[in-house]
């Protein structure tokens, strides 16, 4: 079974003169169990398809399937429902919150959907990630290779289908680069989750089971695996 599939996706932004081809007749499909790295020049279209298979805006035309549900024409709030519960994101810039410690920050999804953390496993992926020393710090206090690390295990905590991570070494230096790409490698394998990471950088795209390479809105070359 796919985890992710995209079937002629399309998305259009403004009209006329302003008319904007982000995406055109992308068909993808990533299989459960996948890391698949999507790379692409900047404008290409990478971060608009991970919007749409993460939910965060909807296509002009083609359908988004997740975890086996059509999520094209979900309401927003069984959207957002369906996000907290089967979607993991990891973002460039961490997005965590600075008044929370790292332990409160890796489990405040799973609060805020009313859930009960499952203490082992959320242990389990803190000592994975290298964090078991610094659960009670507050972002302020961390590196950025750490702050990132912060956002992985937040990510993985709710179990999701998927992770969809955007750049999410593209404010670090190679080396913490190489270290983070490695280790949400690492943790997606353990814990068998699925994962798609956009990235610019072939290097670490080189870590990915499968690339796919995006220009001017559709897949060039299909897709081939490292």
């Amino acid at each position: 079974m796919n985890a992710v599939e995209t079937r002629d996706l399309t998305k259009i932004y403004g009209d006329g003169e302003n008319k904007v081809n982000a995406l055109t007749g992308v068909s993808l499909s990533i299989p459960k169990g996948m890391f698949t790295a999507i790379v692409g020049s900047s404008g290409s279209g990478k971060t608009t398809l991970l919007n749409m298979l993460g939910g965060l805006d909807k296509p002009t035309r083609g359908r988004v399937v997740v975890d086996g549900i059509d999520i094209t024409d979900m309401k927003e709030a069984k959207l957002s429902l369906f996000r907290r519960r089967k979607i993991g994101f990891v973002f460039q810039n961490y997005n965590l919150i600075p008044t929370l410690t790292v332990y409160e920050n890796i489990v405040f999804p799973l609060e805020l959907d009313g859930q009960r953390p499952d203490e082992p496993f959320i242990r389990e992926v803190i000592h994975g990630l290298h964090l078991s020393e610094k659960t009670d710090a507050y972002p302020y206090q961390l590196s950025g290779g750490a702050k990132q690390r912060v956002a992985i295990a937040r990510a993985i905590s709710a179990k999701p289908a998927v992770i969809l991570a955007d750049e999410p070494t593209g404010n670090l230096d190679s080396k913490n680069s190489q270290n983070v790409a490695g280790l949400l490698k690492e943790c997606v394998a353990a814990f068998k989750q699925t994962l798609v990471m956009i990235t610019h950088d072939l290097e670490l795209a080189q870590l990915a089971d499968e690339i796919v390479r995006i220009e001017d809105g559709k897949i060039k070359n299909g897709t081939f695996t490292c």
